[in-house]
């Protein structure tokens, strides 16, 4: 019902189905004459021929009569936005509304109110701003989060390649947007970490992993190495991915820390298991390499006093080695005797690393011995640290450590590390050294007893003597070697029975024996032995012992090999061409029991540039293995080291062969001239 006065001359009932609330008021009190359906739902119903006071006391405020009364009077119409109303149910509502006047005659005016109720329009723009205020302030809280935890950030296409600049990645690597962009990112990242990125990147960007994470190494703008933790994740509209957004966190520090507790533990297990001092640094060696560098070396020294007395070299016996993949490594046994102003010396004098750096394949002489330092050159080293291992008080190893190639060097973090390391495995070390003090006090006795080969123009003779690491006494084997005043040279090998002091002594009268029966008379070799064998009486205590007595003399301008072996292996002969075998000739019982045949002997001649090879049966023997097997093991092996230098030679016998390490082993080798020499 309109409620339309019948006078109005206006009819107002169009306006009842239109979508907008519609009233009318007339006169100067503005008595309600019209209100449609939309308007009667809005405000409720009002009734028709009451003043605005009355009929909108609850809805109208004072302002509004005011407004109502402008319209009348100027005839201005005035429009009202977003005014708040009360609904037929006392809500509080939003309303847009206009107020114009109208005419129903001469002199005679109203006010028509159209009104658009907007409640739900302005709630949901207010839901969308606070929706929008809200991602910004996430936004926000976001990118503070993220530059508190993350060095760089980076935008990514669908493929993985970066698509946006990145003015952290430019200040962390000093690379520029122009280097960046696309692939280019991957030639910051390391050599050795590239592969693996790449791969784990494409399965990322492939399968569209929820969250990609990885380690690798960035160069950074200083030029060094850094570990960076790297997260991305995908984004996506519609369900495709448009882009990847990633972090680079640096964890280096937390890097070296794990790195540095998990070569701790490696090296404490490692030495745990062991109980020589040699397994234990071995088995450190295999720690170091390849974390710490590409290859490393131990040195034990046979006499701890010989490097401190003035112009006394001392001798090192390289015992382990360890070399990463791709680099040959170097035999675990050499021998060699270093001078006093060798940089090892000064190491154990100062008990104090020494690093040097250099270019590569270019290592300072003097620097390491002289097998490892060919090892360097050929290999690319850049950078030697030589560390001594210091147990209660006492330098009984040094560790030479390498990098090559385009590895960095040795830092000092390393060498904190390493000291580290062997700190740690102090206790292990401490209980092995112990016995290997008493096992080094042995060995310097020996050696003692034990002449170095002389010097000749034309034959090369090289000896090696290797105490069994199971034993701390001195044993009885032992070599000779020495020039008789006809010209020939003498080599000698023998072994004592036993292993202990009474075996050192007897070993050393029946040296010194031999020596003076080949000097005295300058006989073939079994005759000397046969002495030998009667002048044995004279020995306290039931004394046996082996020996290969040789004596090498040039004949027609040529060598010739006269020897004589009694109760021992036999000499190895092998050709510069790899021809090795056996000389199974002037055989005898062993010395020390009485027979009436004397000792035969037995010429060989000598091919130029061969090798002759006497040895002990710690060199072939192995627990239940006929000792056949073992002298085919120690052909096959001299036979392929046949042009190798002599030194090398005996120095890859004894690394090669699977010895039990339960006896002392010497050898004693003899390199021939080329043809036609005098």
């Amino acid at each position: 019902m309109s409620g339309v006065p019948e006078d109005s001359g206006l009819a107002f009932e169009v306006l009842d189905p239109a979508p907008v609330g519609v009233a009318v008021t007339r006169g100067e009190d503005h008595r309600l004459v019209y209100t449609n359906a939309v308007y009667r739902s809005q405000f409720g119903h009002r009734p028709i021929g009451a003043p605005l006071a009355k009929s909108f006391i609850d809805a109208v405020q004072q302002r509004y009569r005011l407004l109502f009364d402008q319209v009348y009077a100027s005839g201005e119409p005035v429009i009202l936005t977003a005014e708040p109303g009360s609904g037929e149910r006392g809500t509080e509502r939003l309303f847009t509304s206009s107020l114009s006047r109208i005419s129903f005659g001469p002199g005679d005016h109203g006010v028509l109110v159209v009104a658009m109720e907007i409640t739900e329009q302005i709630e949901a723009v207010q839901q969308v701003q606070a929706i929008a205020d809200e991602r910004s302030h996430i936004l926000r809280r976001y990118q503070s989060l993220m530059r508190v935890s993350a060095q760089i950030i980076w935008v990514a296409g669908p493929d993985g390649d970066v698509i946006e600049p990145s003015p952290s990645w430019e200040r962390v690597t000093g690379q520029p947007w122009e280097e960046f962009r696309g692939p280019g990112w991957q030639e910051m990242v390391h050599p050795d970490d590239r592969a693996d990125t790449l791969r784990s990147w494409a399965r990322a960007v492939g399968s569209v992993t929820e969250v990609w994470e990885h380690n690798y190494r960035l160069r950074t703008a200083g030029g060094d190495y850094r570990h960076f933790e790297v997260r991305a994740v995908p984004i996506r509209e519609n369900g495709v991915v448009v882009e990847w957004v990633g972090s680079c966190s640096d964890v280096e520090q937390q890097w070296q820390e794990q790195r540095c507790q998990n070569l701790l533990d490696r090296a404490a297990a490692a030495t745990g298991e062991m109980t020589s001092l040699e397994d234990m640094l071995g088995a450190l060696t295999n720690v170091i390499v390849p974390e710490l560098a590409d290859g490393c070396g131990v040195h034990l020294i046979i006499d701890l006093t010989a490097g401190q007395q003035g112009g006394t070299p001392f001798v090192v016996e390289r015992v382990a080695t360890a070399s990463r993949a791709g680099l040959p490594r170097l035999p675990p046994y050499s021998e060699e005797q270093l001078a006093s102003d060798h940089a090892f010396v000064g190491v154990v004098r100062r008990r104090r690393p020494l690093l040097k750096t250099f270019p590569a394949g270019s290592p300072p002489p003097k620097l390491s011995p002289s097998g490892s330092q060919a090892w360097m050159e050929a290999n690319g080293a850049n950078s030697l640290l030589i560390l001594p291992v210091v147990v209660d008080g006492a330098v009984p190893a040094v560790v030479t450590v390498v990098t090559c190639g385009d590895r960095p060097p040795i830092s000092r973090a390393d060498i904190v590390l390493l000291n580290r390391m062997f700190d740690h495995a102090h206790d292990a070390l401490s209980s092995a050294i112990r016995f290997q003090r008493a096992q080094q006090i042995a060995l310097a006795l020996q050696h003692s007893l034990l002449a170095e080969p002389p010097s000749l123009p034309e034959l090369s003779i090289v000896a090696r003597y290797r105490a069994s690491p199971a034993a701390a006494e001195v044993g009885g084997d032992w070599y000779d070697s020495f020039v008789l005043p006809d010209g020939a040279c003498v080599m000698a090998i023998g072994d004592v029975a036993g292993h202990d002091l009474g075996a050192a002594v007897a070993m050393s009268q029946l040296r010194n024996m031999l020596r003076a029966l080949a000097m005295d008379r300058c006989e073939p070799p079994g005759e000397i032995l046969t002495r030998l064998n009667l002048a044995m009486e004279s020995l306290s205590g039931d004394v046996t012992a082996t020996c290969v007595l040789a004596r090498v003399e040039g004949c027609d301008r040529r060598y010739q090999l006269n020897y004589a072996v009694a109760g021992h292996l036999p000499p190895l002969l092998v050709t510069h061409e790899g021809t090795g075998r056996f000389l199974d000739g002037g055989e005898s019982p062993l010395l020390g029991l009485p027979h009436d045949l004397g000792c035969p002997s037995s010429v060989e001649p000598l091919p130029p540039r061969g090798t002759l090879l006497l040895y002990t049966d710690g060199l072939v023997e192995r627990s239940g293995e006929h000792l056949d097997r073992g002298l085919e093991r120690l052909r096959r092996l001299a036979e392929s080291l046949a042009r190798e230098p002599v030194e090398r030679f005996c120095d890859q016998l004894l690394s090669g062969l699977p010895t039990t390490g339960l006896d002392d082993i010497a050898v004693i080798a003899l390199r021939l001239p080329g043809e036609g020499a005098s």
